[in-house]
């Protein structure tokens, strides 16, 4: 079950999941961190096993029903098992958006087009990494 998890980024275990989303870069995770701490347009969502975080959905939802999804991630010994593809379906779900966009690197462009994503290529926004944009409207009945 998706749980609210933005008021215990200090716990370690949360920490270290939003870690996972941002790259092994401390400054880039202590700025996030901050950024969930202080901007109320950031919501902060995980999955709990046994006491620890082991996924998170970081997002945003606009005025125009369009959510943003800014962080995703799971830690590497979940993953492979749907926990990703539950956090975005429950976030759908809890948030009931309209649409729901992404930015990726090709490691994880598959995981959104297995979900039913619209892919497009923004190109190389950094050197030698291609950027994809990732669009799903949502249905309905969903």
């Amino acid at each position: 079950m998706l749980v609210e998890v933005k008021d215990r980024l200090d716990d370690p275990s949360v920490r270290e999941i939003v870690g996972v989303s941002v790259y092994p870069d401390p400054d880039k995770l202590d700025k996030t961190i901050e950024a969930y701490k202080s901007d109320s347009g950031l919501e902060l969502y995980g999955y709990e096993a046994e006491g620890e975080c082991i996924g998170i959905i970081g997002l945003r939802m606009n005025d125009g029903g369009e959510m943003k999804i800014e962080h995703l991630a799971v830690s590497p010994d979940y993953r492979g098992l749907g926990y990703g593809r539950g956090l975005v379906l429950e976030a759908i779900d809890k948030k009931s958006p309209t649409v729901l966009v992404a930015e990726t690197d090709e490691d994880a462009v598959d995981f959104y087009r297995n979900i039913g994503f619209e892919i497009e290529s923004l190109g190389e926004l950094y050197p030698g990494v291609e950027r994809f944009k990732c669009v799903y409207v949502v249905q309905e009945s969903e």
